[in-house]
């Protein structure tokens, strides 16, 4: 017996399949635009960039970019990309989900982005885009069905995939917002690299990534081996480095408050634990160094 108290029906999901497009990306797209219909973005291989209703995201190998009705985006080649990333484009309409507004694909807590896939799901996903690609160059006999089934395949997948991860956060009592772990990880970063000057808590950054404390702190340690705390110390540190070498004449208590200490003797020891010296033994040796 199915565990869920709902699950999809032909009527959510019954897509008209529109289209599929395989581009490898090796200039900017200049037109910044919207549809009427969904577009999943699968990227295939490589790296680059999306700007999706004014924010930007990297992207990367294995990640599945949602673009809803009326989301507003361009793909960028990226900055350091020489290889550019692989695209999958698959467009459709006409799907009714319960609770969702008719056309639109409730996924990712209603996001634009961005799931990353699991290696065993990756494949999966992998070999469907290149049935959709190979049956889209063809004219054969229920070619538009093979296309649809295929959608279907994949839209299924993808949902099972946020559904069970959302599940396993709930049965360990986090407030679980996105299914993507590394995207979660880029937001709580660059929360920090813009507001690393401020006072800055555990508490703030779950507040404002609407997720708990105890789960963003598990899931950073995991993602990058540190804790978010210890990733704003250092951000901090090599701020305060570039201030000092910037400008010799700025006091400790200046650079201190400058990168989120209002206390300078604390800043001081841990400028001195990152570096091996003090500021003003740093800001010295660099002066005579210059």
């Amino acid at each position: 017996m199915c565990k869920a108290e709902y699950d999809i029906t032909y009527g959510d999901l019954n897509p008209t399949f529109l289209f599929s497009w395989t581009h490898k990306r090796t200039e900017d797209e200049n037109n910044y635009h919207a549809h009427e219909f969904i577009e999943l973005v699968i990227i295939l291989r490589g790296e680059g960039n999306f700007v999706i209703n004014g924010e930007r995201y990297t992207v990367r190998e294995g990640d599945i970019i949602l673009l809803n009705p009326g989301s507003y985006h361009k793909s960028l080649v990226g900055t350091g990309s020489a290889q550019g990333a692989t695209e999958c484009y698959v467009a459709f309409t006409d799907v009714d989900f319960k609770g969702c507004e008719r056309g639109y694909l409730p996924l990712f807590e209603g996001g634009n982005l961005i799931m990353t896939m699991p290696e065993g799901l990756r494949q999966e996903i992998f070999r469907l885009c290149g049935a959709i690609e190979k049956e889209y160059q063809t004219c054969e006999t229920g070619r538009y069905f093979m296309l649809k089934a295929y959608l279907i395949q994949l839209l299924c997948l993808i949902q099972r995939e946020e559904h069970e991860e959302r599940e396993e956060a709930e049965q360990k009592g986090y407030i679980f917002r996105s299914v993507n772990k590394k995207y979660v990880v880029r937001k709580i970063k660059k929360y920090l690299d813009e507001h690393y000057r401020e006072k800055v808590s555990l508490d703030q950054i779950a507040a404002n990534m609407y997720l708990s404390p105890v789960y963003i702190s598990k899931l950073f340690k995991q993602e990058t081996g540190d804790t978010p705390i210890n990733y704003l110390i250092d951000l901090r540190m090599e701020k305060a480095r570039e201030l000092i070498e910037q400008d010799s004449a700025a006091s400790v208590q200046a650079v201190a408050l400058a990168v989120g200490y209002e206390d300078a003797y604390h800043f001081s020891k841990l400028f001195k634990k990152h570096y091996g010296m003090s500021p003003l033994h740093y800001k010295t040796q660099y002066t005579m160094q210059s």
